[in-house]
């Protein structure tokens, strides 16, 4: 079931989505006026638990793939229903490609996959025009970009020059190719891999390309039972091929927008906000959160709360994605620091912030 907040939303089929004056859409940068509290609009309950029944069984499915991973599964699913974009930092066999192709089986999400090498072009992602013989005319071919769900593997191995192919992609849903805008189908979604700083052939993603991704993960080793039982798994076959679809983009569209309408207290804000501040101070950090960086934060939060079966935002939500969500947004002042230390000082910051009641 959903649990509800203060108000009990009476029961439709049909859901018009209010205006969001806490947090606009993580594609704009223009904020909206504040006000104490985001009010859901009223939700289906029947079709809600529905939903919700779903996006739980693509989870269930995903850790019978990806063994012992299961928070960064949350954090994968949380940032999705946030329509937020995913980073996943690891050496090269740990699952990070496996565990974006399950979610696109999972969910029915037309998926394109590329491998991004140093002589990977921009037109390779985007399309190009195509010179007809017969017509004496260009015609546009679309480019693997023009899907749900992007996966670009090892991306800093890509020239800057391509990775910046995908800026605009990313932070507005369209691309524009010889002046000419495309807009992308909905829910568009971007889950990179990228190889560890300093491996061979790597590019460093640029600030701005890394503010662009809602969360930046880390798969990380499995440990020794989660390692086994993977084994075991694969002896004979692969599980994720025998993935089927259990939820469709459409019901995935509409619990992203159920996302949209949770209740944020104006004391879970201010909270986030405390937070967020402690970054702009912190000596240790040469540059501090955007308030970008804020309104994804709680678009996240939101998307966590949902993923828990609530409609409210409770502090314990912003705690739980604020490390994925700020530990790339902030610049060390140490240029030999990496992500690693800058997610120990969110974790700090986060022990030390007092929660307002």
């Amino acid at each position: 079931m959903f649990t509800h907040g203060n108000e009990s939303p009476q029961t439709r089929d049909d859901v018009t989505l209010p205006a969001d004056p806490v947090h606009p859409s993580s594609h704009s940068d223009h904020a909206d006026p504040p006000r104490d509290a985001v009010k859901p609009a009223e939700l289906g309950s029947k079709k809600t638990d529905s939903l919700l029944g779903k996006i739980e069984a693509v989870r269930t499915s995903l850790q019978g793939v990806i063994r012992g991973k299961a928070d960064v599964i949350d954090s994968v699913l949380t940032s999705i229903l946030a329509e937020g974009s995913v980073l996943l930092e690891d050496v090269p066999g740990v699952g990070k490609t496996t565990l974006a192709k399950s979610i696109a089986a999972l969910i029915d999400l037309d998926f394109q996959r590329i491998q991004c090498t140093p002589d990977l072009l921009p037109s390779d992602i985007l399309g190009s025009a195509i010179f007809q013989p017969n017509s004496g005319e260009f015609h546009f071919r679309r480019g693997p970009i023009f899907c749900n769900l992007l996966i670009a593997d090892e991306i800093n191995r890509a020239s800057p020059r391509t990775q910046s192919a995908l800026l605009e992609a990313m932070a507005e849903s369209q691309v524009t190719i010889d002046s000419t805008q495309y807009q992308l189908q909905q829910p568009f979604i971007v889950i990179a891999t990228q190889n560890p700083t300093g491996f061979e052939g790597t590019y460093p993603l640029p600030e701005s390309q890394l503010d662009r991704f809602l969360f930046r993960l880390s798969m990380n080793y499995p440990d020794a039972d989660s390692e086994i039982e993977l084994l075991l798994d694969q002896a004979a076959s692969d599980p994720s091929s025998k993935l089927v679809p259990v939820m469709h983009r459409d019901e995935l569209a509409m619990l992203q927008s159920f996302v949209r309408q949770v209740t944020v207290d104006r004391k879970v804000v201010r909270y986030l906000v405390d937070l967020v501040n402690a970054t702009r101070v912190d000596s240790r950090l040469r540059i501090g959160c955007s308030p970008r960086g804020s309104k994804m934060l709680l678009r996240a939060a939101q998307a966590r709360a949902v993923l828990d079966t609530r409609d409210y935002v409770l502090p314990d939500d912003i705690q739980a994605v604020a490390v994925a969500v700020l530990s790339h947004r902030v610049s060390m002042r140490s240029v030999s620091s990496s992500w690693d230390d800058a997610a120990v000082i969110i974790d700090e910051i986060i022990q030390q912030t007092e929660v307002v009641v």
